[in-house]
């Protein structure tokens, strides 16, 4: 079967390990079944794995990919959850992985997976739609929805406007009956973010005016003084990603001075992937898609995240 493969990892030029071809059918443990794939999203994550993050190297060469939607063996249109582990919260399994990094992943014609990762697709999603549910878009609802502890109402910024998260989280949020504030360092992805829903826009690292009841963090080192700094007292940072770095001061004094609260937040549960499926089925709110490509043509979709030059999500189509 035809995929995209990691064969090697460079941190300086992960497309060099980016591999089209011909790969072996997918094998079937017990408990597991396999989807034929109809559309898989791009995330950063298969990114970092062509730099070598989060990858053992004996793990290679493995077919990149977390999320799919597709059809299963009895016919069922499905959405993969492409958190592999055990337990009510799969994400907090010691044991867990991602699609991609112990078994293959999606970008391919098929992909085996546990049964219990399967979740029912609603007919009025698209493939393409409901592949970008299963890592940005599941990570926005639980960074929203679960881990911000916000009513409606309550003003959320959203740090760097143009990823899928960030594009999630805008969407999710304006849905949800908060007052979305977003900033992005371009004016193009500023209006983007006010088309999608943001209440309002400003450059990254603008004085707000006013603060806000929780920050919706991804950037990390570049944003994270500004996100302290926007917090109302008693307010929370819900932290997912830190594509620009990982080691922010911490500025403790502001933190318990004001009694900030900082939740980490990784995916969503198979249940929650579940009831984002839902949400969007009676909300009628749909992911952003930046651009859809044939699986053949992946190296332009890898290219164009590496660059920056997205907003929204990248969707290949089977």
């Amino acid at each position: 079967m035809f995929a995209v493969t990691a064969t090697q990892t460079d941190p300086d030029h992960p497309l060099a390990g980016l591999t089209l071809g011909e790969r072996p059918e997918p094998t079937t443990p017990d408990g597991w079944t396999t989807v034929s794939v109809r559309a898989a999203a791009l995330n950063h994550h298969d990114l970092w794995t062509l730099k070598g993050v989060g990858i053992r190297q004996d793990r290679l060469p493995i077919v990149l990919g977390c999320d799919a939607a597709g059809v299963d063996e009895d016919g069922n249109e499905v959405i993969v959850h492409a958190v592999i582990g055990s337990g009510p919260d799969e994400t907090l399994d010691p044991r867990r992985s991602l699609l991609s990094e112990t078994y293959d992943g999606t970008f391919a014609e098929r992909v085996a997976v546990p049964r219990r990762n399967l979740v029912p697709k609603p007919a009025s999603l698209s493939f393409e739609h409901a592949a970008c549910l299963p890592t940005a878009w599941l990570t926005a609802y639980r960074m929203l929805f679960d881990k911000a502890g916000l009513e409606p109402g309550s003003t959320v910024l959203v740090q760097g406007a143009g990823g899928g998260v960030a594009t999630a989280l805008i969407a999710l949020g304006r849905a949800g009956g908060y007052r979305v504030w977003a900033t992005s360092r371009t004016e193009a992805k500023r209006e983007r973010a006010r088309e999608l829903g943001a209440d309002q826009v400003f450059e990254t690292g603008a004085r707000l005016p006013e603060r806000v009841d929780a920050v919706m963090e991804t950037v990390g080192q570049a944003t994270w003084a500004h996100s302290l700094k926007s917090l109302k007292p008693g307010g929370r940072i819900v932290v997912s990603g830190a594509t620009s770095g990982g080691v922010p001061p911490a500025d403790l004094n502001r933190v318990f001075f004001l009694q900030l609260s900082v939740a980490g937040s990784t995916m969503g549960t198979r249940d929650q992937l579940q009831r984002l499926a839902v949400f969007l089925e009676q909300t009628g709110v749909r992911p952003v898609v930046d651009r859809t490509l044939p699986l053949a043509e992946a190296r332009e979709g890898f290219a164009a995240m590496a660059e920056g030059e997205i907003f929204g999500k990248i969707v290949f189509s089977g």
